[in-house]
């Protein structure tokens, strides 16, 4: 089983990968809007996870 703080650090270790992926692609020419749509609300939803992870482990 994993440690909460391993498993934050898996999730913030995602984000950082997919905000790279996000600003590669918006960079590049002829990007995907709709790939990039994709990666932010992945991301996003890695935030959220880490948030719920972390209110968690203050109670």
């Amino acid at each position: 089983m994993m440690t909460i703080t391993a498993h934050l650090a898996e999730l913030a270790e995602k984000h950082r990968a997919l905000e790279q992926k996000i600003n590669q692609a918006a960079a590049s020419p002829g990007s995907d809007d709709i790939e990039i749509r994709r990666l932010k609300q992945e991301k996003l939803k890695l935030k959220d996870e880490m948030e719920r992870l972390r209110r968690e482990t203050r109670h």
